[in-house]
């Protein structure tokens, strides 16, 4: 049955260049780590559907709550996890071969499409076919390097910037045209990976200390980190996690929520101000949340958290100490204290509602399961036959 979704490849850069220099069994084993970490970040709605030698290639139905910016903020996170493991692997090298000494010019692109594809199982993953999984073959072939001297990149289709309804210019993408035999002209946007890899390293801040918490609501939700973060900042439900009618989001940057962006929430005929002061995608959301207006506000941190143990999400949200003049710190606290409750009883209202969300959206059939140490391997040992791989452009 055809089927309408994404599909996204992730698929290593610099690996003809690094199989004709290189020992190819010490290349075996670290293509099959880099492998490995490609399919483990492949991050849900996304199941893998094939190995590819040096790629891995992914699919997501149109109706599996593929968010935006959270997609965006997914391929952000892999590359990081890759370009992380490639320097662990620099750092931790003793030996002079090749393959060791080679493996920092390595590096990683994205190509996603939306369309149509029909998915045939092979074993415990899954064959996509179909005119628009050719396209996006045929598009690993390109000019990108060429034209624009960018070797890591994300490559997205209009169609899938379009499905997406991602803001090209706000999220930095640049456009790009590829002519395609059988397909003629088709429209792309690029954006350079580097500078995402640079600005991720930073570390959290530390906004507060662990004396000044005074509460800390917990819930945990059976389901994959990446879900819950997606459900956590979508309008719907987030709305269900604090209480609020609506909300709006002001000081976006680059298009999307971050560090400086405001929350307006509005509760009946009162509006409570946060203001982002952290934002790691899957990992925490901290704000600045008013508490008592006036010339002299008072104000808390609400410190969300996000963890991940064996498929089970621990969402927390942590609670600081009111900030202002002390009669004012004293009524928030009463204020936070006698909200307490309440506050714990909407975060497990949260979860069960997402959960059943979850439930109805996950349509991706028994099976495919990951595949495992020993698939990951043979499908690099594919392409190293010839020394070389099937696809790619100049960089591949």
């Amino acid at each position: 049955m055809e089927q309408r979704g994404f599909v996204l490849i992730a698929d290593i850069t610099g690996y003809t260049t690094y199989l004709t220099e290189s020992e190819l069994e010490h290349a075996q084993g670290t293509l099959t780590d880099l492998l490995e970490l490609l399919v483990r970040t492949t991050r849900p709605p996304f199941a893998v559907a094939q190995l590819e030698g040096d790629a891995v290639m992914s699919y997501a139905f149109e109706d599996g709550f593929v968010d935006p910016q959270t997609f965006v903020e997914g391929v952000e996170d892999a590359y990081v996890e890759f370009r992380n493991a490639i320097d662990l692997m620099v750092l931790n090298n003793t030996c002079e071969c090749n393959a060791c000494a080679n493996v920092n010019a390595l590096d990683l692109k994205f190509f996603v499409h939306y369309g149509t594809f029909v998915i045939q199982p092979v074993g415990s993953l899954r064959q996509l076919v179909g005119a628009d999984i050719n396209l996006i073959h045929r598009l690993l072939k390109n000019t990108v390097t060429t034209d624009t001297g960018i070797r890591a990149y994300l490559l997205l289709t209009g169609a899938a910037v379009d499905a997406l309804q991602l803001l090209p210019q706000a999220e930095g993408l640049k456009a790009h045209r590829e002519s395609i035999p059988d397909f003629g002209e088709v429209s792309l946007w690029v954006r350079d990976m580097h500078p995402v890899y640079d600005a991720r390293r930073q570390a959290e801040r530390a906004l507060y200390e662990p004396g000044q918490v005074v509460a800390t609501l917990v819930t945990d939700i059976a389901m994959p980190i990446e879900s819950v973060w997606a459900y956590a900042n979508q309008s719907e439900f987030r709305n269900l996690a604090i209480g609020s009618d609506s909300y709006e989001v002001l000081d976006r940057r680059s298009g999307r929520i971050s560090e400086g962006s405001t929350y307006q929430c509005y509760h009946g005929k009162m509006t409570v101000t946060q203001v982002v002061l952290d934002w790691v995608p899957f990992r925490r959301v901290a704000l600045r949340q008013l508490v008592l207006a006036g010339k002299r506000p008072t104000t808390t941190i609400l410190d969300l958290r996000f963890s991940s143990d064996g498929g089970v999400t621990r969402y927390s949200v942590i609670v600081t100490r009111p900030s202002g003049p002390p009669i004012r710190r004293l009524l928030a606290r009463l204020m936070l204290k006698s909200t307490a409750h309440r506050a714990q009883k909407m975060l497990e209202e949260f979860r069960d509602e997402i959960v059943v969300d979850y439930q109805t959206r996950l349509r991706v059939e028994p099976g495919p399961s990951l595949p495992g140490r020993r698939a990951i391997e043979q499908a690099v040992s594919a392409g190293l036959v010839s020394n070389q791989p099937t696809r790619g452009d100049s960089d591949s």
